[in-house]
């Protein structure tokens, strides 16, 4: 008799996980479910490319032949209300109630909400969600000045796509500085300076107090005053989505606690992507949630397969400053850090602990990120080499050479 798998959530840890089991398991009855209207879609391009056109097929993640040549059942507008582990089924808000032998959690995340007064007036938005963006770009259609809380990678992309259509664009950040958990304080700096001599005004070390404005939004007031605008959009970080665990035996702290086979505490249900705490660490990354769902998706079906922490990555494309940032670049928990500069738009520092490269920050293009990706997740030893008398070129030089004999 064909085995049934429920998954919960329509993101990339979903899909992969589906995938993941029907490679595995060709009889499979597969059953993905989600409240969105929409296919499956690649959350990111709610920032980058929000002006593009979101309901295109360029959006999704798989297209809708690909589940039906799977054979995979998505279940769309369909909100799982509650789960009954003891008799192994799920309950839709629809009161339908469905059995599963083994079932997949991929609720992903929810914004952090901003708790300020005035942040119920008309003009304030977070974007999460598809419809979330539509209604954010026909609300702002006639408005002429967008203030984003908040200086992280979403923030900023978002900035840079409203920026394009000729509105202008403030940024307050309350850190002091902006991508803090991507970049130095050089390329910080640099990135400021890029976004503000584009007429994009930054505040950073600054906090918004209040929305103010009747009905509509007037402006924001801030610690440092207060900035006149008709439309908030706010981006403050991610929580885990862990509604539908709440009453369960599941256990959860800041997100569904797994172990590496992706398996919760109960028995016959898994956890994969931004809902989940591995080893501590809620990851809320596109690339953790993709192999989650893969290793999640294989073991649901056999074996026993382990996931290996996934190097988290970033890549910036916006107001005409390409950059990338890989692995752990805080130099407070690194032995040595070695840069390349030129005073103006060459920057390449690599962070180096143990004898070997574990994290890079460059405004080199997307193509030079590779060579610096494969030395960090293959540990590639700097032994031998004196990091007192080299170039970051010359280092990695050598770790190519190095890669290629241990191939």
């Amino acid at each position: 008799m064909s085995k049934i798998y429920c998954i919960v959530g329509t993101g990339v840890a979903a899909v992969y996980g589906a995938k993941a089991i029907r490679d595995h398991d060709k009889e499979a009855n597969i059953h993905v479910f989600g409240t969105e209207e929409s296919l499956p879609y690649n959350r990111i391009k709610l920032s980058k490319d929000l002006y593009s056109d979101l309901r295109s097929e360029k959006v999704l993640i798989k297209k809708e032949k690909w589940y039906n040549d799977q054979n995979i059942k998505l279940h769309l507008q369909t909100k799982v209300t509650s789960i009954d582990t003891e008799n192994q089924s799920i309950l839709t808000a629809s009161g339908e109630s469905v059995q599963y032998n083994e079932l997949l959690i991929c609720t992903g995340a929810k914004n952090r909400m901003l708790t300020i007064d005035g942040v119920e007036k008309k003009g304030v938005f977070t974007i999460r969600e598809m419809q979330e963006a539509e209604e954010f770009k026909a609300f702002v259609e006639n408005k002429s000045h967008v203030v984003i809380i908040g200086g992280g990678v979403q923030g900023l992309e978002t900035a840079w796509s409203i920026h394009k259509t000729g509105k202008k664009v403030t940024i307050v950040e309350v850190a002091p500085r902006l991508m803090a958990r991507q970049l130095d304080e050089q390329t910080s700096s640099l990135l400021k300076d890029q976004l503000e001599s584009a007429g994009v005004p930054v505040y950073v070390n600054t906090s918004v107090e209040e929305v103010i404005g009747g009905n509509e939004v007037e402006g924001v007031r801030t610690s440092q005053g207060t900035i006149p605008c008709d439309a908030v959009l706010y981006s403050i970080g991610v929580i885990p989505n862990l509604d539908i665990a709440i009453d369960t035996p599941i256990a959860t702290n800041r997100g569904i606690i797994v172990n590496d086979q992706m398996e919760t505490n109960v028995e016959h249900v898994y956890a994969a992507g931004d809902v989940t705490e591995w080893n501590g660490v809620v990851a809320g990354l596109w690339q953790p949630a993709m192999d989650q769902g893969k290793v999640a998706g294989k073991n649901m079906v056999s074996g026993s397969v382990g996931y290996q922490k996934t190097i988290p990555s970033t890549i910036f494309n916006a107001f005409d400053l390409s950059l990338f940032s890989i692995g752990l670049v805080d130099e407070n928990q690194c032995d040595y850090t070695l840069l390349e500069e030129d005073g103006k738009q060459k920057y390449t520092r690599i962070f180096i602990k143990d004898q070997k490269i574990v994290g890079v920050i460059s405004l080199e293009g997307v193509v030079a990120s590779l060579p610096y990706k494969a030395a960090i997740e293959n540990k590639v030893s700097l032994d031998g080499i004196d990091l007192n008398h080299v170039s970051v070129c010359e280092v990695m030089n050598e770790l190519k050479e190095r890669q290629k004999k241990s191939a």
